[in-house]
């Protein structure tokens, strides 16, 4: 198999980044600076390459395993049957930015004006790519939690940002306050907040996001919030949006989408919601990045957010179940963490204790001898970071949940008769 994980070094990387920006001559490339520093995504290359194989049972790539609701798929049939099939208002039809208010308000808590303050987007990827761009100077520092969602490294080389990484420090996967108030500095425009967190499934408590709130108006610091995870929380847990914290919410990027709640991820819808003055900057840039999200798709998901509380129960109640058996089947495996996960649909685990010297060999070693696709735990961090771990997506159906048991507890007979 070509491995996924050949990489431009770190040397080339840093001296790419040390040019980009300077303005002065040098040698004419093919390639831009920006486009040198962007590592690859290991989860979509590993995607199109499960894809390929015959009998995998996948519990990689964040796609849920279950249908879309069948008044979703009617609801996109009706809207192109009756043409809605143009470009929309460039930042989203007006009865979607409606139902988009009435959603923040009614779960986030959040009061938004759907004229001034609100951005329909290409997927929750492109809102983050867009806040970026219409706020962060090149030369501007960004703080990232990490491990990270892969996309935040790459979205903040694109806008010539400088990334401050500050851990979540295993097993608890909580952060250092002395760590955090740390990396603030003059130099600090924004800091990007996952919650739930994406790969590790914490939720962030109030009194995490009260400490990180604090230190952004102590510095005068945006705080740009993914919560595409949001209703994704378990054992009674609540979600809290940073918005909605004293202080806040004049310097609050909320970006959420439908994709995984609804289980619509090729439908690419996502929004922004943020204060006039940062809508309008995001607004232009999202003009230029995307146009408009696909039309009888917006249409479609006013439906989707008109969905009952019942329907977020039952997901919510699904998800926790599933969370149960995939922790189980992982821990029986040699697979070790320190608590279930507090939220999304992914399980973030330490098989450091299983003879693989790195996640890149022991996700190889899956897929290669036990047909089962994993993530493999570098591609959460920077890139000279030494990782060990996988992540393991349970939006699977029952079916695909015991065929990953088989797999694994034969992975685990076959190590101990290596042992």
């Amino acid at each position: 198999m070509k491995s996924l994980f050949s990489l431009p070094s770190l040397r080339q990387r840093l001296s790419a980044l040390a040019q980009c920006f300077k303005g002065k001559p040098r040698s004419r490339s093919a390639i831009s600076d920006r486009a040198l520093i962007i590592r690859e995504s290991n989860i979509r290359d590993a995607a199109r390459l499960v894809a390929q194989i015959p009998g995998i049972t996948n519990l990689g790539q964040g796609l849920p395993e279950y249908p879309a609701p069948q008044i979703l798929k009617d609801a996109a049939v009706a809207a192109v049957n009756l043409d809605w099939n143009q470009y929309s208002n460039t930042w989203g039809y007006p009865q979607l930015r409606e139902a988009i208010a009435r959603k923040m308000k009614h779960y986030n808590g959040i009061d938004a004006d759907p004229e001034t303050e609100i951005t329909v987007t290409v997927g929750a990827s492109e809102a983050l790519n867009a806040s970026l761009l219409a706020t962060v100077n090149p030369g501007d520092e960004v703080i990232i939690f990490e491990p990270f969602y892969e996309n935040y490294h790459p979205n903040v080389a694109i806008c010539g940002g400088t990334p401050r990484y500050v851990k979540l420090h295993s097993p608890t996967w909580t952060f250092d306050r002395r760590e955090l108030a740390a990396a603030f500095n003059k130099r600090t425009r924004a800091i990007l907040i996952n919650t739930p967190h994406n790969p590790t499934g914490r939720v962030f408590t109030m009194e995490e996001l009260t400490f990180i709130a604090d230190l952004c108006k102590k510095w005068d610091v945006l705080a740009i919030t993914d919560e595409i995870y949001e209703y994704m929380v378990y054992d009674g847990r609540k979600h809290i949006s940073m918005a909605t914290l004293p202080g806040m919410r004049e310097r609050t990027i909320t970006i959420s989408g439908l994709s995984k709640t609804f289980s619509i991820t090729g439908w690419r819808l996502g929004y922004a919601v943020a204060p006039e003055k940062y809508t309008r900057a995001l607004r232009r840039v999202h003009d230029y990045l995307t146009l408009a999200a696909p039309s009888p798709m917006q249409i479609a998901g006013i439906t989707a957010l008109n969905m009952p509380d019942e329907f977020y129960q039952e997901m919510v109640a699904k998800y926790q179940t599933l969370r149960d058996q995939i922790c189980q089947v992982a821990q029986e495996a040699g697979f070790e963490f320190a608590h279930k996960p507090e939220g999304t649909y992914y399980l973030f685990t330490d098989p450091s204790k299983l003879g693989f010297e790195n996640d890149r060999l022991l996700w190889e070693h899956l897929l290669d001898n036990h047909k089962l696709a994993t993530v493999a735990g570098y591609c959460f961090f920077r890139p000279d970071a030494k990782t060990n771990h996988i992540r393991f997506c349970y939006a699977k159906s029952e079916k695909t949940i015991n065929a990953a048991k088989e797999k694994l507890l034969a992975f685990r007979d076959g190590q101990g008769q290596r042992s």
